[in-house]
């Protein structure tokens, strides 16, 4: 049994991108997947698609690279743990590297990137960083 999936997903992405691969494949949630969009829309990553098997399906996500073989992703860093939540208000959604990164927070509302959050004027849960 798994204690926290979101740690694993970042970790399993970390190091995937640490050896420059091409795809990485996780098992699939509803959380994970709406991480995933948010990460596409911020261009960490190439694509995602969700492959159906008999369990809970899995996550194949191809990882983004410039010419050269330069990462695109240079950093993951899981913020809210399973024993130490963190939570924020619409006035403390924090910044990553001064705007260079993008903060990922589950609201009441769905999952959102910081920018999102202080467009629609909500907090929630900080759960990673990604610069």
């Amino acid at each position: 049994m798994m204690t926290d999936p979101v740690a694993d997903m970042i970790t399993r992405i970390r190091n995937a991108n640490m050896i420059k691969a091409e795809k990485v494949d996780i098992p699939a949630s509803k959380l994970k997947i709406e991480i995933t969009k948010i990460l596409k829309e911020k261009g960490f990553i190439k694509g995602y698609k969700v492959l159906k098997d008999k369990k809970q399906g899995i996550l194949r996500i191809s990882l983004k690279y410039v010419s050269g073989g330069e990462r695109v992703i240079s950093g993951l860093k899981r913020i809210s743990k399973p024993g130490r939540r963190v939570y924020v208000d619409k006035s403390h959604v924090p910044t990553v590297i001064g705007g260079f990164g993008t903060a990922v927070l589950s609201t009441s509302r769905g999952v959102f990137s910081d920018q999102g959050c202080r467009s629609e004027g909500i907090g929630g849960e900080v759960l990673c960083h990604v610069w």
